[in-house]
C-alpha cells in the first residue's frame, strides 16, 4: 500500500495537470452576521459554477499571481469605506489553499476586492 502511493506520488510530478481550482464565496451585502447572505461556487479547469460567468472568473484569476493575497503590513492605505458588503472565499486556487476576507472598508481592501471582482460578485464600486 505504502510503495502504491509512493509510486503514485512520484508519477503526479512528472506532466500533470495542475490542480484545478475550486472555491467557495461567500458574499454578505449587508455585512457578516446580517441578513442576505449570497454563496457561490467557481471551478477552474473546466470553468463551472455558481458564480455569473465562470469562464470570465477563471480567466480574471488566471491573469493574478496573488489575486487573495492581503494587504501588506505597513502599507499606506486611504480611510475610505464605500459599504458594509464583505465577502470570504475559501478553497484551492491552483492548488494552494485560500482563506480570504474582503471587504470595502479602507482603500486597500476596496482595491483588493476590485482585482477579483469578476470573481466574487457582490462589488459595489463599479
Amino acid at each position: 500500500m505504502l510503495v502504491a502511493a509512493v509510486l503514485l506520488g512520484a508519477g503526479a510530478s512528472y506532466g500533470a495537470v495542475p490542480p484545478a481550482t475550486q472555491l467557495s464565496i461567500v458574499v454578505y451585502p449587508n455585512g457578516i452576521g446580517a441578513a442576505g447572505v449570497q454563496r457561490y461556487v467557481l471551478r477552474c479547469g473546466p470553468a463551472a459554477g455558481t458564480v455569473p460567468h465562470p469562464l470570465l472568473a477563471c480567466r480574471a484569476l488566471a491573469k493574478l499571481a496573488h489575486p487573495f493575497a492581503p494587504t501588506p503590513p505597513g502599507t499606506y492605505c486611504t480611510d475610505i469605506a464605500i459599504g458594509p458588503q464583505e465577502a470570504t472565499v475559501k478553497g484551492r486556487l491552483r492548488g494552494a489553499l485560500v482563506n480570504a476576507h474582503l471587504s470595502v472598508q479602507g482603500g486597500c481592501e476596496i482595491e483588493r476586492w476590485r482585482r477579483v471582482a469578476a470573481v466574487v460578485p457582490g462589488f459595489v464600486g463599479r
